[in-house]
């Protein structure tokens, strides 16, 4: 019984001890990784995936999928830096969030009421905005016009944290208490669970679904446009990484793919743990297909971590009969 709470305990805190775990080694065995500095860019490169990553959580604790969040990244960041000279920051920025709610309105519409499967339907989008996204810049680079969002982006407030850091952050803890304390937000675990209670509940699962891939698109395109003019600048490929690094940590930090579990503070716990890895790999002079190889690994140790934990509980339910027996004997 006290192995079974240990393992239970464990499993509940698994992304967290992963980040103590690849803390913990990357301090070891990567000059210059303990740097304060070093502490900004990992939780930079978190924060360049974060907003998109809380959008694929709310759509996957919906249980369904949104493969188009990397090509809504690229987008954000095209429109607000392509836009700018004709529509300025404020117009620009606004006609990419616009495009976002689209994107999101036919994902959410196409599989809310057309009953298509979320990724086919976010399959497709995905290529049809990636390839809308070509034809604008005619595959080059856009670089911005003026510098001074750039910089004020840049600029430390302190310790070497900036307003590009601090921006995603702030969404997030504003959106995990959303869904854990307002009927509204908890209303998208029941629908991910199970519709049909969900509907006998009183709650519109069409309309759930579709804000969930409204905010998804959304706060994907809000990612990209941050990302795009903190770096004063934006290119056709700029989302195209980000996919598999999101679909990695929302899996590693809980988020069931049946739907009905999952967290934001876990997925962002898990995106700074990937981001501290491929930084500690950085430092040692590693390559990319070293970075990607040990990414798979943490992933793959994930998900057989919880194939033995699910194991174990079906094992348990196996020995209920017995039960019974075991009340009897105690007395």
């Amino acid at each position: 019984m006290h192995d079974d709470r240990l393992i239970s305990l464990a499993y509940r805190g698994r992304v967290y001890i992963l980040l103590l775990v690849i803390v913990g080694v990357m301090t070891l065995i990567a000059p210059n990784f303990v740097t304060v500095g070093n502490f900004a860019n990992i939780l930079k490169a978190a924060g360049i995936n974060l907003l998109a990553g809380i959008g694929f959580t709310i759509v996957m604790i919906s249980g369904q999928l949104d493969l188009s969040i990397g090509s809504a990244m690229t987008m954000g960041g095209m429109m607000v830096i392509g836009l700018e000279p004709q529509l300025g920051w404020v117009g620009s920025f606004s006609v990419a969030i616009l495009c976002g709610v689209v994107v999101g309105l036919v994902n959410g519409f196409i599989v809310a009421k057309a009953k298509i499967n979320s990724f086919i339907v976010t399959l497709g989008t995905m290529i049809i905005v990636q390839n809308a996204v070509f034809l604008y810049c005619k595959g080059g680079t856009i670089p911005a016009g003026t510098f001074e969002l750039s910089d004020w982006f840049q600029h430390p407030v302190a310790a070497g944290i900036t307003p590009q850091i601090i921006l995603p952050f702030v969404v997030m803890g504003v959106f995990a208490a959303f869904l854990r304390l307002t009927p509204t937000g908890r209303g998208f675990y029941l629908v991910g669970g199970n519709q049909q209670t969900a509907w006998y509940a009183g709650l519109s699962v069409q309309r759930y679904l579709i804000v969930a891939f409204v905010l998804s698109a959304v706060l994907s395109t809000l990612g990209g446009a941050i990302t795009a003019m903190s770096e004063a600048g934006a290119n056709p490929t700029m989302g195209d990484s980000s996919l598999m690094t999101i679909v990695a940590a929302v899996i590693v930090g809980g988020t069931s793919m049946r739907g009905g579990k999952g967290s934001i503070t876990g997925t962002t716990v898990a995106l700074v743990a990937l981001a501290a890895l491929i930084n500690g790999l950085s430092c040692r002079g590693e390559g990319f297909e070293v970075q990607l190889m040990a990414s798979g690994l943490v992933l793959a140790s994930i998900i057989l971590y919880d194939a033995y934990t699910e194991h174990r509980r079906e094992v348990r339910r196996g020995r209920k009969p017995d039960l019974l027996k075991e009340f009897l004997h105690s007395r």
